[in-house]
């Protein structure tokens, strides 16, 4: 067996939301910081198996997040468990498997990863009808123990807290497949930060306290925060910082409303998150997973608003479990920001807990994992007898084939 050092990771990604692609690019860019001998080649497993219809999916994805969320929610606690939807939904997600087999004979990786939940679908009935023997590791990216992340051919998962591990093994996955390396963020969170310095840049007071607004990638920003922002009720050392992400019809809107506001900034897509929330004194925020995995790690309070129900819920529960954020419901977000801007004893306490609960360095602590398990990794005897089917009949193949007694 050859060592890790001559050797590749494949890393699986997804464009359905943007924590799967961040959580790949923080790998990636751990192994060049921390392992440059390592080649690490992220794959957009969508991309690869539907090359025509991946944009468009990106598209409807995204808006029937905006426009149908409790439809998501619905479908999301109807298969949190497994049965016979979420059994036809992973199979639906491994058509086109050809695609995934042709690529790892080309590339001939010594691990898989998946951040991805059909690319971890896909990978397993790989590996269940005999195409491949790969090590096979999930990345889980949010603090939820949906069904869809589950398969039973999947060698290992790494999750972001005991909460998850837990759901896990309730779920059956033996503990020894499971390793808690937090959710990988990029290196940059985990660098030391000159506050006075990133304030001085940013043209900020020292006096003043910072309130990083935060859409997500696609810029979902509440109505109620906006309307907050032109009341101008808050103290006047409150300093709002907005980041639109890539909503340009936002960002246009935002800067006309607030052209002449000295208290708001408002930003696009930008690429120094890191600095933003090593200056936030609260961040503003949904729950998405990479993005309070980069506060967690920053010791950045958080007010959460409006989660989508599902897995952005079960990181909003996490969180105000752990006390590091509050959940503002509706009607409430007014009454819980000026609350919190003007309680500094309550932020205090949540980086306090911030610093107890967060994962210094995740995406190193997943490539340190991913040697361990490549290096100790051997091929199961049932694979070594079996004789995989043609490529054309797979696509066919029933997805019970794969057993789901494999733990």
């Amino acid at each position: 067996m050859r060592s890790m050092n001559e050797q590749k990771i494949i890393v699986l990604t997804g464009s359905l939301g943007e924590g799967h692609n961040q959580a790949s690019k923080a790998i990636m860019e751990s192994a060049k910081r921390n392992y440059p001998h390592l080649r690490v080649k992220v794959i957009d497993y969508m991309e690869l198996t539907h090359p025509r219809l991946h944009v468009a999916g990106q598209f409807f994805f995204v808006q029937w997040m905006k426009h149908f969320p409790s439809v998501y929610g619905y479908l999301f606690q109807k298969t949190r468990e497994e049965n016979a939807l979420i059994h036809m939904l992973k199979r639906f997600s491994t058509f086109s498997l050809h695609k995934l087999g042709t690529m790892l004979e080309a590339e001939k990786p010594a691990v898989v990863v998946s951040t991805f939940p059909p690319a971890a679908a896909g990978m397993s009935l790989l590996k269940a009808m005999g195409y491949t023997d790969v090590p096979t590791v999930t990345v889980m990216t949010d603090h939820t123990d949906h069904s869809y992340w589950i398969h039973s051919h999947t060698d290992y998962y790494m999750v972001g807290s005991e909460r998850v591990q837990s759901a896990l093994e309730r779920k059956g996955v033996p503990s020894a497949k499971i390793s808690m390396t937090g959710i990988p963020v990029h290196p940059l969170y985990s660098q030391p930060v000159d506050q006075d310095r990133l304030r001085a840049y940013y043209g900020l007071k020292t006096s003043e306290q910072v309130v990083l607004i935060m859409g997500g990638g696609e810029g979902m920003i509440d109505k109620e925060i906006i309307e907050l922002m032109k009341s101008r009720i808050y103290p006047h050392h409150v300093r709002f910082m907005v980041v639109c992400g890539r909503n340009m019809k936002l960002y246009q809107t935002l800067l006309e409303d607030f052209a002449d506001h000295p208290q708001i900034t408002v930003m696009g897509y930008v690429d120094s998150m890191h600095e933003l929330m090593a200056m936030a004194d609260l961040m503003v925020t949904k729950p998405g997973g990479l993005t309070i995995s980069e506060a967690l790690t920053m010791k950045c309070p958080m007010l959460l608003v409006k989660p989508l129900p599902g897995q952005e819920q079960d990181n909003a529960d996490y969180l105000v479990g752990i006390g590091v954020a509050r959940q503002a419901m509706a009607g409430e977000l007014q009454h819980q920001l000026l609350t919190l801007m003007t309680s500094p004893s309550i932020l205090q306490e949540m980086k306090r807990r911030a610093a107890i609960n967060t994962h210094k360095d995740s995406a190193r602590s997943v490539l340190t994992r991913l040697m361990d398990i490549q290096q100790n990794y051997r091929p199961s005897r049932e694979w070594a007898d079996m004789n995989p089917v043609p490529y054309e009949v797979l696509n066919r193949e029933v997805y019970a084939n794969e057993s789901h007694n494999h733990y």
